[in-house]
C-alpha cells in the first residue's frame, strides 16, 4: 500500500522545532543498495521499537527542482536537547562518545527549524500542483 511520506523540513515546521532523523546509504561491496537490505537500518528500528521511541519514514529536504524517491530515511520523535533524557539514550544508542556512528550505512542529523522555513512558502495551499504543472 502506498504511503505519504512527508519530507524531513515539512515535519520540522508542524513540529515548530528542530528535527531529528537518521539517513542509510548502502555499504561498498554490499549485495544490494535498497535500503531495505541494511541490517543497521533494520537493528535501529528494532531498538526505537523496543524502546517506545516513536519514529516514521521521512523524505529528503524537499527541492522544487529535484525529485528522489524514499531512501529509508526515518524521522525520530524526540527533541534536539542535550539534557533531554529521551535523548541522551538515542544519541548513546546510535553513536559512540566521539560522536562517530555506532552502526554502518547510517547517518544521524539534526534539522534547525530555522533551516527549515526556508521553505515555508511550500506550505502555501496549491504550491505542488503549480510545480507539478510546470512539468
Amino acid at each position: 500500500m502506498p504511503l505519504m511520506i512527508e519530507h524531513i523540513d515539512a515535519i520540522a515546521r508542524k513540529k515548530g522545532r528542530d528535527v531529528l532523523y537518521l539517513e542509510f546509504f548502502p555499504l561498498p561491496g554490499a549485495a544490494s543498495s535498497h535500503y531495505q537490505s541494511s541490517l543497521s537500518r533494520g537493528e535501529i528500528i528494532r531498538w526505537l521499537d523496543e524502546n517506545a521511541f516513536s519514529w516514521e519514514p521521512c523524505g529528503d529536504w524537499a527541492s522544487e527542482t529535484t525529485f528522489c524517491a524514499y531512501a529509508g530515511q526515518l524521522y525520530i520523535d524526540v527533541p534536539f536537547d542535550e539534557d533531554h533524557p529521551r535523548y541522551g539514550k538515542l544519541e548513546a544508542f546510535l553513536e559512540y562518545p566521539d560522536g562517530t556512528m555506532r552502526f554502518d550505512g547510517a547517518r544521524f542529523f539534526v534539522l534547525s527549524l530555522e533551516y527549515a522555513m526556508r521553505n515555508r512558502h511550500h506550505d502555501e495551499p496549491g504550491f505542488w500542483d503549480s510545480i507539478a504543472d510546470k512539468f
